[in-house]
């Protein structure tokens, strides 16, 4: 996995160019992250590097998790992550903040979605639901019928039905980062990703965008060229509207 980092979802925001552009943002507090252990290929395997973020009372944690922290000199933690073929050369005991990140650069985050308990087929699938009329009576939101008749003469798997929705683990690719702020540890992402304010989450670099690729320029090419386009067009229409007065 490349560079990653644990780090929390404070909440939503937006900020402003200096062309005046507005850009809907999600902040996230990416530190510090502790490097707790790194694994090296000769003696654990594989290569990877353990991060520990949010401190932690010592008497919070098992036995067995406090003896691991321990083990390696750590401070003890709330979340542990661990990132295989971690692209930056860290050692035990290091801290890292957002600036292990870059303006413009893309990043995957990571979150669970918000969990919506039990919820019929309308609201977990979208269904259109039964008819309101013409004597259709009880069967506004329910799916209808499930079965096969006599052949195979079981309900098919996967069959969209009332369940549990929500609290999964998804993630949103390509997102772009607005800005930097060392200082206090945040991230100002373009956009959202899962998860409620509060909960924990992960960044790591874009797996389907490298920073230093071409597609990554030619992006922010169009998205120049779209803000001049729309600019010209805001002053055609104001000197349109000046010339009729």
């Amino acid at each position: 996995m490349p560079i990653g980092l644990l780090g929390k979802k404070l909440g939503h925001t937006r900020v402003y160019d200096a062309d005046g552009v507005m850009t809907p943002v999600t902040v996230v507090l990416v530190g510090p992250n502790r490097v707790l252990q790194v694994k090296k290929t000769e003696g654990d395997g594989y290569n990877a590097v353990q991060l520990g973020f949010d401190d932690q009372k010592e008497q919070r944690l098992s036995k067995a998790v406090n003896g691991h922290i321990k083990k390696h000199k750590g401070v003890a933690v709330k979340r542990i992550k661990e990132f295989r073929d971690f692209t930056r050369e860290v050692h035990p005991g290091d801290i890292l903040t957002a600036d292990v990140f870059e303006v413009g650069q893309f990043v995957d985050c990571i979150g669970v979605t918000k969990g919506r308990g039990f919820e019929g087929v309308v609201g977990r699938w979208g269904f259109r639901g039964g008819d309101m009329t013409h004597g259709a009576k009880g069967w506004h939101r329910r799916s209808g019928a499930i079965g096969c008749r006599l052949f195979p003469g079981h309900v098919n798997k996967g069959l969209k039905m009332p369940g549990h929705m929500g609290a999964v683990r998804r993630t949103s690719q390509n997102l772009e980062i607005v800005q930097v702020r060392k200082d206090d540890n945040v991230l100002l992402i373009r956009g959202n990703f899962p998860g409620s304010e509060g909960d924990y989450c992960i960044v790591r670099e874009a797996k389907k965008i490298s920073i230093d690729s071409a597609r990554l320029k030619a992006i922010h090419d169009a998205r120049k060229k779209a803000k001049e386009v729309a600019a010209g067009k805001k002053t055609d229409k104001k000197a349109a509207a000046a010339k009729k007065k």
